[in-house]
Parts: structure tokens; C-alpha cells; sequence
């Protein structure tokens, strides 16, 4: 039997709060904006790279809003440590986010606002590598990951401020 594709978090578990120190610190949010720690089993027999993306859904913009984009992450990875954002290590790209620049953006609702979902996405994927760099949006990566996918382990925590 094979194991089931899993992605956790030591700091929050499926459904709960993000603490507040994984929360952006701008636009009146207070947090540190440190990226969570994550980790995974069960990686698809046959992926070659994996494909990391954090989304909110619920975001007013229309085209909901990307808070965080790794790609080319070797498939025999199996974590990142909190904190990893701006120090992950080649062949790994972290990517263009909603924020403007590659690197994770922590969640930041408006006030009052139900809580947003944050869905943390690790996808398996059938080449080594994606043929994008840093400077390629959130939705070109998405596309490209749609393209390439064996399957998905996710994890959706919340927030609201």
C-alpha cells in the first residue's frame, strides 16, 4: 500500500489559526511575517521535482491573492524549517508573489472580514524542473505546476484581524 501524500505544519494543524507570527507585518497587520514550517510523506512514485504555493481565496481582488511560490524543490525534500523564505536553496525558486517580489507574505485580511482561508498547496510533478525563474508570476507557475502535476497534498489553516 502506498502512503497517502501529506503536508503538515508542527505550528498549526488543518483548519485551525495561523499563529500570529507567520501574519504579514504591513498594512496594519502586526505580525512577524516569518514563513511557517512545513513537512510532507508520501510524495507520488514518479514526481521529479515539487511545487510549493500558499493561496487565499477569499482575498476582495477577484483573482483571490498568492502569499507564497516555490518551485523546483528537489523530490527527495521532505520539510522546510520555519523561516526558510529568502534562504531556500538552489535548484529551489522561490517566486513572484501578490506582494510584488518572490518570498512569503503572511496573511493580511481587512479588518473585520470573515477569516480568510490560506491554502498551502505541495504539489508533485512530473519534470525536474519548471522552466521559469524568479520573475514569473504566481500564475504562470500555476499553470505550469496544472501541466506537470502527479498530485497534491494540502493544508488550509485561517486567519482574520
Amino acid at each position: 500500500m502506498t502512503e497517502a501524500f501529506e503536508l503538515s505544519s508542527p505550528a498549526f494543524a488543518e483548519g485551525d489559526t495561523i499563529p500570529l507570527k507567520y501574519v504579514f507585518n504591513g498594512w496594519g497587520a502586526e505580525g512577524e511575517n516569518i514563513s511557517p514550517p512545513l513537512q510532507w510523506t508520501g510524495v507520488p512514485e514518479g514526481a521529479q521535482s515539487l511545487a510549493l504555493t500558499v493561496y487565499d481565496p477569499d482575498a476582495p481582488t477577484g483573482s483571490g491573492f498568492w502569499h507564497w511560490v516555490i518551485f523546483n524543490i528537489p523530490a527527495g525534500q521532505s520539510a522546510f524549517p520555519e523561516g526558510a523564505t529568502g534562504s531556500i536553496a538552489a535548484p529551489s525558486i522561490e517566486g513572484r508573489t501578490d506582494w510584488g517580489a518572490p518570498g512569503y507574505g503572511g496573511p493580511c485580511p481587512p479588518p473585520g472580514a470573515p477569516a480568510h482561508r490560506y491554502i498551502f498547496t505541495l504539489h508533485a510533478l512530473s519534470v525536474p524542473a519548471l522552466p521559469l525563474d524568479a520573475e514569473a508570476s504566481a500564475a504562470m507557475v500555476g499553470f505550469m505546476i496544472g501541466m506537470n502535476s502527479l498530485g497534491s497534498a494540502k493544508l488550509t489553516a485561517h486567519y482574520a484581524r
